[in-house]
């Protein structure tokens, strides 16, 4: 009997805890929010489902695991007097101890493919898996609802879930990236001035004499020896740029930059932008800010996404991993702790985030200032800058009237290492983090280039300068402690705050203590200014710490050197020295294959400077990768530095193809085009002839033009019967050459609706207007029915800029067609510039939009 109960209550057991466990996998939510607070209360008016049919893009964020032991070890990191002190983790070294296990990665994956979501992505570290899927997949997957809202604060709708995710998993998720479109990133700390206001700038050795990103390097650096070589940046960027802006702010400004510049797209976004579609005044600013402060980088790496997740595990998972990185933008999550992983990755792999903390100038408690609150970063306010002439030493500063600081919006604790400052600091808090941590010049007195549309002077300003200006300065501090044969400074904001402590305050910042912000720049740290801005080399020897004997370091700008064979290239090499070192340097190199030869001028260096090394590559040497040692002997010390030589072969002529739209819809008996587009390269110059295949029974594609010479477009019509099948198809367009032989291939998605799917289209004439700031302009909307539709239109547009309005004449369109004027009314203040208007027309869960270009011009008098 009792053998018996025995045996029964282990069966009861066990069975339980299979039901728990099944339990907890179909009920598991995450450990942080995803629910917008204005879809909960009903300031978001809701408008419907999101169509089932949508595709969206998402990033399952695996937890850390052992918080309280990282958190430990951060501290111990950062701690001079530790055996750990600076000791950081590679990222290999960093998933072993903190990263999600094998094992919830691979769960992960089985769950989202078991699920019709598609993986896209996965990373090194095991945080992130990229997925994507239909509306449909994703609400069954997540458990949720995923709805449309009208923004309760902007013009345009967006989309958002009903309730938390919930996945069928025995643990939880850390975060869903993607789940909605409430907050659209925009730069944190870019402004102009109004157009009658008088420049600022009077020093600035630019046009105008605005200041240039060289000026910032003579006033807060101001010596030559330092230049960030062996040093790799990363910018935060959302959009890509056009390199072309670039170059032309060197060529105006008559100087070269010798920095390599990587567009990487973290998440499939594209790295182009060109204007009017986009604008890139802030990716372009970032780079000159950043490259005018450290001339010498290895690399500097623009990372391009659409997420924050997306860009922030690729910093931190990057290869070689970025000491300084840079953010100028900010957006507003639905939790603020959900970057928090990966800004302690960037820790404790020695790596120090930079963040505008904003131009609306004191936070309050409802400031959209993320991440400049976080911890993590280095919140970066800004200053009213003169020097002493163009290309001068700082003259003085006073705080800048709308730099962004004051107590964490976000309501952070406060971290240990600012307490003391906050003691003795006039309305900063003892419970909540406080902000910025430094600063630097942010007022309007900045040459800028963008949107190949020209260059401005005394124009634009921000903290948006000013962070990329600190990431840049943070380079010439770890190139001189590389040089002293120590680590890197990474995350410098415990170091910051020991220095701004301590007697060498006076000698490491410019104490900034006339201004206001909203808070008062006081003498020490305030909620204006921080500590301050950087003061040339006290700072720099501060944060790099010391070296007792005379040696000398190498290092290669750029360490990548790429070559077409029966050409040359060169990388420049620069000696860095420590403890006096004032000795000949005689340079050589090994690892070339054959028919490369490889030359330096001058052969030597006499302590600290720089030789250009030239390869020249024969045409016979085989394209491919090659790793070139290059050392510097003095005496019995010998130093090496790596420069990779890559060899490209002579360049053929090709073309690419895309197609544009790439997803039309059609209903039964319509027809629906595509432009196709031919893009020359490397003096393509044949005839291209398409054809489509994967064309539905009962419909038919033409071209027209049937070919296309060089670069081109030719309109591809894809046609139906009544009779052709509804559905999704895929129609790969094979574009083809016969001289030379050359074959490429594209696809469109072609969905075909039933005839008797009721819905309707909006277009708009013109695409296009022009406008004077201060007057008004229209366009004409017009609703088409289709599949007997017979509903009620109400239009909305967003995208407009500040200062303009828009009304409809007819608003909503009723009996399922019609026609309405949208009138868009500017005012004076409107900024010049191109946007893009989006139209959407809503009908019950029905949604449609087109877009228009609106191009406003600078008013006048």
């Amino acid at each position: 009997m009792i053998r018996r109960l025995s045996t029964s209550l282990l069966r009861i057991v066990a069975l339980l805890s299979v039901v728990n466990t099944v339990c907890q996998a179909q009920s598991q939510s995450s450990l942080t929010r995803h629910v917008r607070q204005v879809t909960r209360n009903g300031q978001a008016r809701p408008l419907g489902r999101l169509s089932q049919i949508e595709t969206i893009r998402l990033v399952l964020v695996l937890p850390l695991r052992d918080q309280t032991a990282l958190e430990n070890f951060l501290k111990e990191l950062y701690n001079p007097s530790s055996a750990s002190y600076r000791q950081y983790l590679t990222v290999e070294e960093f998933t072993a101890k903190y990263g999600p296990t094998q094992e919830d990665y691979d769960a992960v994956i089985r769950f989202a493919e078991a699920h019709g979501l598609t993986v896209v992505g996965t990373s090194r570290n095991r945080m992130n898996v990229d997925v994507t899927g239909s509306v449909a997949n994703i609400e069954k997957a997540l458990h949720l609802t995923m709805g449309t809202y009208l923004h309760p604060s902007e013009n345009r709708i967006f989309y958002a879930p009903d309730r938390e995710p919930a996945l069928d998993l025995p643990f939880q998720l850390w975060r869903i990236a993607g789940l909605d479109n409430y907050a659209i990133p925009h730069p944190a700390g870019l402004h102009h001035r109004k157009q009658s206001a008088i420049a600022n700038a009077t020093t600035g050795s630019g046009p105008a004499s605005s200041f240039l990103g060289s000026d910032m390097r003579a006033a807060y650096y101001g010596g030559t020896s330092l230049t960030g070589s062996g040093q790799s940046l990363g910018l935060v960027e959302y959009y890509g740029t056009d390199l072309a802006d670039l170059n032309t702010y060197f060529s105006n400004i008559g100087q070269t930059n010798r920095v390599p510049v990587t567009l990487l797209s973290t998440d499939r976004t594209s790295t182009s932008c060109f204007y009017p579609v986009c604008d890139d005044t802030e990716q372009t600013l970032d780079m000159t800010q950043a490259l005018g402060m450290a001339p010498g980088l290895s690399n500097l790496v623009v990372y391009v996404g659409s997420s924050d997740a997306a860009i922030f595990n690729a910093m931190a998972t990057a290869s070689p991993l970025d000491a300084q990185l840079s953010s100028s933008w900010t957006w507003t999550p639905p939790d603020p702790n959900v970057d928090n992983p990966y800004f302690q990755e960037f820790a404790a792999q020695g790596q120090s985030l930079f963040q505008a903390s904003g131009d609306s100038g004191a936070w309050g408690s409802g400031s959209a200032i993320y991440p400049a609150d976080d911890p993590y970063v280095t919140s970066v306010g800004g200053t009213d800058l003169t020097t002493n002439g163009a290309g001068g030493a700082r003259s003085s500063e006073t705080a800048w009237v709308d730099g962004g600081g004051g107590i964490s919006p976000d309501r952070y604790a406060i971290p240990s290492w600012q307490t003391t400052a906050a003691s003795s600091c006039s309305g900063c808090s003892m419970a909540y983090r406080n902000g910025p941590d430094v600063s630097a010049n942010a007022n309007f007195t900045f040459y800028v280039c963008a949107d190949q549309s020209g260059c401005t002077a005394n124009y634009y300003g921000g903290t948006s300068f000013a962070a990329p200006m600190w990431a840049g300065y943070l380079a010439l501090v770890n190139q001189q402690s590389v040089a002293n044969g120590n680590k890197t400074a990474g995350f410098i904001n415990p170091s910051l705050y020991a220095i701004g402590g301590g007697s060498s305050y006076s000698s490491s910042f410019h104490d900034i203590n006339g201004g206001s912000n909203g808070y008062s720049a006081t003498n020490g740290y305030d909620l204006a200014t921080g500590w301050g801005s950087p003061n040339g080399a006290g700072l720099i020897n501060a944060l790099a710490g010391s070296s007792s004997n005379p040696s000398f370091g190498l290092s290669a700008s750029p360490s990548s050197v790429t070559v077409t064979q029966g050409s040359s290239g060169t990388s420049t090499i620069t000696s860095s020295v420590t403890g006096g070192f004032n000795s000949g340097i005689s340079l050589s190199a090994t690892g070339q294959p054959t028919g490369v030869m490889v030359g330096f001028s001058p052969t030597s260096i006499t302590g600290a400077g720089t030789s250009t090394m030239t390869f020249t590559v024969a045409a016979s040497v085989a394209a491919g990768t090659y790793s070139i040692t290059v050392r510097g002997t003095s005496g019995n010390t010998t130093k090496t530095t790596a420069v990779t030589l890559t060899v490209n072969a002579t360049s053929q002529p090709n073309f690419n193809v895309s197609a544009s739209p790439s997803n039309v819809t059609v209903t039964q008996g319509t027809s629906a085009t595509s432009g196709i587009t031919i893009t020359a390269q490397n003096g393509f110059a044949g005839t291209v002839s398409f054809a489509a295949s994967g064309v539905p029974s009962g419909a038919g594609a033409t071209f027209n033009p049937t070919a296309v010479t060089g670069s081109g477009t030719s309109t591809m019509t894809l046609t139906t019967s009544t009779s052709t099948p509804t559905g999704t198809y895929t129609i790969t367009i094979a574009a083809s050459s016969t001289s030379p032989s050359l074959s490429h291939t594209t696809t469109v998605t072609l969905l075909v609706n039933s005839a008797g799917s009721q819905s309707f289209s909006i277009s708009t004439s013109p695409s296009s207007q022009t406008v004077t700031a201060g007057n008004r302009t229209s366009y004409t909307a017009t609703v088409t029915p289709s599949g007997g539709f017979t509903g009620s239109v109400s239009l909305s547009v967003s995208g407009l800029p500040s200062g303009a309005n828009a009304t409809f004449s007819t608003n909503p369109i009723s009996g399922g067609s019609g026609t309405s004027t949208l009138s868009i009314t500017t005012s004076s203040s409107t900024p010049a510039g191109s946007y893009t208007l989006t139209i959407n027309g809503t009908s019950g869960s029905l949604i449609k939009s087109v877009t228009v270009a609106l191009v406003v011009n600078s008013f006048s008098v």
